[in-house]
């Protein structure tokens, strides 16, 4: 699995397009809800984060880039993460659920449709987060182009097959498994307990896991999130070839430093890595 230097390293505007060799998933944010640094915290993960750029963390999102540009969740850091990114078009926009956190900057999409692209954005989710997303941002309705996805609803969009499986969250939460034309396979569920059984077979040995791993030591939600142990335990059981930790919320239950967190993943010898802002992987 091929993977760039995090955009804390190497700024994304030299480079705002997708490697030439096909599509390509970008980690906008790799955050809990709170983000890392969160403003009220002093824990020593945020207070690392606040000296150390590498330890920061946006609110989870991802773009897929080869010819078009594909969204996959709106996080309310939306504006400055795509300027990061060297990001000027979406094509086309993919949620896994209507939570604030991965939603919450929709509303940075309104100007590029009213003044730019005059044509409503496509757009899916699953008909309970459509009905969320809709709640919420009632007044950009006519701004989108809704397709609802059923369980295991399958399309194709710029050379990668998208699969929508459920997993173990708010009501209509999806995960998405992507094949990319090189045969990859990658699944990205940033928010879920353990995996339901159809989707867990679904994504078994996948090139590349990319999960919830919200808590370090206890897990307060397990019935809706992973525990970092337990996105391990979950990803080795299903033979993931690579695992990505994500949804890192650092702070909870004990606050663990990227530092700490890298060291303590030695031992799975690259197999297991800390998902960042900005890094790119191939599809």
């Amino acid at each position: 699995m091929s993977a760039s230097t995090p955009a804390a390293q190497t700024p994304s505007a030299t480079a705002p397009t997708a490697p030439s060799s096909g599509p390509a998933l970008t980690f906008l944010g790799t955050g809990a809800g709170c983000g890392v640094p969160a403003f009220f915290c002093e824990c020593p993960a945020c207070e690392e984060a606040r000296r150390d750029p590498r330890a920061r963390r946006g609110d989870c999102g991802v773009l897929v880039r080869n010819e078009r540009t594909l969204l996959l969740d709106t996080p309310p850091d939306l504006r400055h993460q795509l300027e990061r990114e060297g990001v000027r078009a979406v094509d086309r926009v993919l949620w896994t659920h209507a939570h604030f956190d991965h939603l919450g900057g929709l509303g940075e999409l309104e100007y590029m449709v009213r003044l730019v692209t005059g044509a409503p954005l496509p757009c899916a989710a699953s008909p309970a987060a459509r009905a969320g997303i809709l709640a919420e941002f009632h007044y950009l309705d006519d701004i989108l182009d809704f397709q609802e996805l059923a369980p295991f609803d399958e399309f194709a969009f710029d050379d990668v097959r998208y699969t929508a499986l459920p997993v173990t969250h708010a009501p209509g939460t999806y995960g998405y498994l992507m094949e990319g034309p090189s045969g990859r396979r990658t699944f990205y569920a940033s928010d879920t307990g353990a995996l339901p059984p159809e989707t867990a077979e679904r994504v078994r040995g996948a090139d590349a896991l990319i999960m919830d791993a919200t808590f370090w030591g206890r897990n307060w939600s397990p019935g809706a999130h992973h525990s970092v142990q337990e996105t391990i335990e979950e990803g080795l059981a299903l033979g993931a070839r690579t695992i990505y930790l994500t949804h890192l919320a650092m702070h909870y239950d004990t606050p663990i430093t990227l530092a700490e967190l890298e060291a303590r993943l030695e031992p799975y010898d690259g197999r297991v890595r800390c998902a960042a802002d900005g890094l790119t992987i191939l599809l």
